[in-house]
């Protein structure tokens, strides 16, 4: 927008209803640069002028219920006396379905990259007092805190309001105060750093599907260990990852400084093309999160310390602006299709019941809805209703598209349930398969990889070991090659579908590739049916 002075009723109204389009488009964001010209020109206005303009925007912002906060100002050398300024301001509102914004960031790195204790100091509000205080309150089992090493996955919320502020743990709130107060919610997915606990990181990263990845690296030590292989991983899944240099209150600026280079030149490497963007400023932060965004080739780097504080304000206007990658558009697309929930925890909580934890990967689930979950051993699909929602730790009647949340089915048994099913509608007639063909890339092996080969897939929330059946138009595999390979569940079928994404690992032997055919099993409903006796029927 160029300017927004005094403009009249009419034009006023037909800015308003831009506005509202724009949030909705953004879901509830949009940012406006004023003092810029349609075609892109930097102009730049006065002092009286932008004082004007922004007079205009706030009470633009206050028609459609948003808040507006100023991102950042420059001065702009333009032909005139007059020191001339452009301003962005970023508009949010809380979408008029009472939804905030929810982003989930993978949080990657080697063990001791200092994660854990990253994450426990945006959430807590406070700084870590270099000995590991401010990670406690994140882990989940008595080991993690004795040994100081991640090995489950833990959820880590921050909030930010609609003025742009943070809303964490600092003030004793509780989660759903969190939820309430907060706009935009980001949730941070804490993944084990070590060797040994692999497989669940790849849990983390396929089953929860985060919208970006933020790989820690440790000033002092470097890209060292699991690093390389979570950037691998990052680059494979196709998640878009932000780099954060830790610990730079530990060493000097010159190791800083050779850690960032180190970085640079991985990054800059055929395989990754990524352009690096080293973030010193505010500036810098704003002018990241919207580029990152738009092209996922810019991979925004920071560099601060968890002890003395050093630029996390940076760290949080990035996250503050990054908005998300879906438009409202593809995620009306994907509420209009059949539910289906993929099922990553199970819990017993009681009083309760069975609860279920996970993504809903398309249409919409309401409480009290009817659904389907399988396959068990033997392929079946068993019915259960879903007595409760819960979002964020604070109750929820429908759950759209894309959301992650937990679901109560009251007494259902815990046992006939399983980490890779999915709870999908009826009328939906599920595929499952137990033999699958997929396209796949090896990416390192020690050996040739052949027939008869077992390897553990991982293909969204399912992690099961096949055997390699065939391989279609050659009779080994060696590291870099392709191929279409058929593979066979061991233990029991799977819900896959046509096209998702495929990891496999066993020992050093690492690949990609994506799922190209299934060989369906069908079973005669009838015959099922008699023996079964009604509401057991499977498909």
């Amino acid at each position: 927008q160029l300017k927004l002075v005094n403009p009249s009723q009419y034009r006023f109204e037909h800015l308003v209803t831009q506005m509202k389009w724009r949030l909705q488009e953004g879901r509830g964001e949009a940012v406006y640069q004023i003092g810029v010209e349609d075609n892109g020109l930097l102009v730049g206005l006065s002092e009286e002028e932008m004082r004007a303009s922004l007079k205009t925007l706030r009470r633009m912002a206050e028609k459609v219920g948003a808040d507006i906060t100023v991102l950042r100002e420059r001065e702009v050398d333009y032909d005139s006396d007059v020191p001339r300024k452009i301003t962005e301001v970023l508009v949010r509102k809380v979408p008029d379905n009472q939804q905030f914004l929810d982003l989930r960031v993978a949080v990657l790195g080697n063990v001791d990259s200092g994660k854990s204790t990253l994450l426990g100091v945006l959430t807590q509000g406070e700084l870590d007092n270099g000995r590991g205080r401010a990670r406690l309150n994140l882990f989940r089992h008595l080991h993690e805190i004795q040994s100081g090493r991640t090995s489950s996955i833990s959820f880590e919320i921050l909030g930010f309001n609609s003025k742009g502020e943070v809303v964490n743990y600092s003030d004793s709130r509780t989660a759903e105060e969190i939820c309430e107060s907060s706009s935009k919610m980001i949730t941070f997915i804490d993944l084990a750093g070590h060797h040994k606990y692999l497989k669940t990181t790849i849990f983390g990263l396929t089953s929860y599907c985060p919208d970006f990845a933020m790989l820690v690296v440790s000033a002092n030590t470097g890209i060292a260990g699991t690093t390389r292989e979570h950037l691998g991983l990052a680059m494979a899944l196709k998640v878009p990852f932000f780099i954060v240099i830790s610990k730079v209150d530990l060493c000097s600026k010159a190791t800083v400084e050779r850690t960032v280079k180190q970085l640079e030149r991985i990054l800059k490497q055929p395989g990754c093309n990524k352009l690096p963007l080293l973030v010193n400023s505010d500036d810098d932060a704003v002018t990241a999160a919207q580029q990152f965004a738009q092209s996922p080739n810019i991979t925004p780097i920071f560099t601060l310390s968890s002890v003395s504080g050093e630029n996390l304000d940076l760290l949080k206007v990035f996250l503050n602006i990054l908005p998300p990658l879906t438009n409202s558009k593809e995620q009306e697309e994907l509420m209009q299709q059949l539910t289906e929930f993929q099922v990553d925890e199970i819990y017993t909580v009681p009083e309760v019941g069975t609860v279920v934890g996970g993504t809903l990967s398309s249409g919409i689930c309401r409480e009290g809805e009817n659904l389907v979950v399988g396959p068990t051993d033997d392929g079946k699909f068993l019915q259960l209703k879903v007595c409760s929602i819960q979002r964020n730790r604070s109750a929820c009647r429908v759950l759209r598209a894309g959301q992650a949340a937990t679901l109560a089915l009251g007494p259902f048994d815990r046992s006939l349930l399983r980490k890779g099913m999915v709870m999908v509608s009826p009328e939906m007639n599920p595929t499952i398969c137990s033999v699958f063909e997929a396209e796949i890339v090896l990416l390192f092996h020690a050996t040739t990889f052949r027939k008869g080969f077992q390897v553990t897939v991982h293909v969204g929330n399912v992690r099961q070991t096949a055997i390699v059946e065939k391989i279609h138009g050659k009779d080994k595999l060696r590291t870099g090659e392709k191929a279409v390979v058929r593979f066979r569940f061991i233990k029991h079928p799977e819900y896959l579908k046509i096209g998702a994404k495929l990891l496999f690992r066993e020992g050093v032997t690492k690949g990609i590739g994506h799922v190209t055919d299934l060989q369906a099993i069908t079973t005669k409903e009838n015959s099922l049916e008699e023996s079964l006796g009604p509401g057991q029927l499977s498909f």
